[in-house]
């Protein structure tokens, strides 16, 4: 066990527990579990200057701000999840209008998603307690994040995946070796039989929003937001925003756990605004947070964004008061305000898939309801990368024209196409 972990304790019931105690949802309740970390001691022994100093291009630099120890690991595809660009795309500038306008492109990770992060971390975890076989269910990419880190190490892992997931992805699960079955069922009941079989079975569970260690992983991605951006600004009337995509709800609560380790350690002077964006075919989050509740009622999920299509959000309390608590939003989008919003990013030399577009299409809808103005300082979150589902990236654009191979037949076509203009 590393010194500065504490236990863990229910979000919603607010009983603690040890490090060996819980490792997945509050016993009495079924609540997620937030980490607790020492602050104090943290303070003592570290300044962000020895973050700042780091030579480690991964999550890993956040060594002391993590409840696992340094998984070794050099060398591996586990050793390079995070560490991810910001850029400040000037096409993006023009579109919306806003000057301090920066996307964290997560599609930079070993797997193509930001589920590398918690998928590194769990199987960090999972090494650490001599754990034989981690399961996950996923539409795809925390399952090819967890085969892909399990991979790097030898690690044995089992992925659930329902038969509609994107090929792309199924294809990644496939080739990192994992143990991959096909659920004639949705999402929600993939995740129920992972769980039923980690219990059975004493395999490892990495689902999302039930086991405490992936929002661990995903929190890393707000220490880099600080780090490359957030750090640097002054603090003003009006905090940052940053567009997350929610599905499940564990980012944006990642988000904020990072967020709120930054300003217990008193290393984060302003608390950013979260403004979560859901695709209308699957609200949960937002439904709860419009109506001023906690409770997360399911919904009958139906939208392309499949890596945040969920019926019922398993970390969606947490989600709610990371909105409520930063003084955020939520905002929903359509399926085509996304798939236009591949594009847009696309122009912008950004592929994203279809959850991670959704974040730009949030800002792009927030810019018209006057949830944001061009005088904010806004950071945008893509997810996962456009090779995920090629499918959805081929519903954003038109079709290359066919023509003969002949200098004639191109000219044709050139001077068709300036006349189209």
């Amino acid at each position: 066990m590393v010194d500065h972990w504490l236990g863990t304790k229910c979000s919603l019931c607010g009983s603690e527990y040890g490090p060996a105690e819980v490792g997945y949802v509050c016993p009495k309740d079924g609540g997620n579990l937030d980490v607790v970390l020492d602050y104090a001691w943290i303070a003592r022994r570290y300044r962000p200057e020895n973050i700042f100093a780091s030579v480690e291009e991964s999550l890993w630099r956040y060594l002391p701000l993590l409840p696992v120890g340094d998984p070794g690991a050099e060398g591996t595809p586990l050793r390079a999840a995070g560490w991810t660009p910001v850029y400040r795309p000037p096409a993006l500038a023009r579109q919306t209008g806003i000057h301090w306008l920066w996307v964290k492109d997560e599609s930079r990770n070993p797997t193509g998603s930001l589920k590398d992060r918690a998928s590194a971390v769990v199987v960090a975890r999972a090494r650490e307690i001599g754990a034989e076989v981690v399961v996950a269910a996923s539409t795809g990419n925390a399952g090819a994040a967890l085969a892909g880190m399990a991979a790097a190490v030898g690690q044995k892992a089992v992925i659930f995946a329902p038969k509609n997931a994107p090929p792309a992805k199924v294809a990644q699960l496939l080739i990192f070796g994992a143990q991959v079955i096909l659920v004639d069922g949705n999402y929600d009941q993939a995740f129920d039989l992972a769980v039923e079989a980690a219990q059975a079975f004493g395999w490892y569970c990495r689902n999302t929003g039930y086991n405490a260690f992936t929002l661990e992983g995903k929190k890393t991605t707000a220490f880099e937001i600080w780090e490359m951006v957030l750090h640097r600004l002054a603090p003003a009337a009006r905090p940052p925003v940053i567009f997350v995509p929610v599905g499940d709800g564990n980012i944006l609560a990642g988000m904020h756990k990072g967020l709120k380790d930054l300003m217990a350690l008193g290393w984060l002077e302003q608390m950013p605004r979260l403004l979560a964006v859901q695709a209308e075919g699957s609200a949960a989050v937002a439904n709860a947070w419009r109506a001023g509740k906690e409770e997360i009622r399911p919904v009958n999920a139906q939208t392309i964004a499949d890596s945040i299509s969920v019926d019922l959000p398993r970390d969606g309390v947490r989600a709610v008061r990371a909105v409520r608590q930063t003084g955020g939003e939520c905002v929903v989008v359509t399926d085509r305000e996304i798939v236009a919003a591949i594009a847009h990013l696309g122009q912008a030399g950004i592929f994203a898939e279809p959850a991670g577009a959704a974040a730009y299409a949030g800002l792009l809808r927030a810019l018209e309801t006057g949830a944001v103005d061009a005088d904010d300082r806004v950071i945008v979150l893509n997810t996962g990368s456009g090779l995920k589902d090629v499918r959805a990236a081929m519903m954003a654009v038109q079709a290359a024209p066919v023509i003969e191979p002949t200098l004639r037949a191109l000219k044709e076509h050139l001077a068709h196409f300036s006349g189209s203009e």
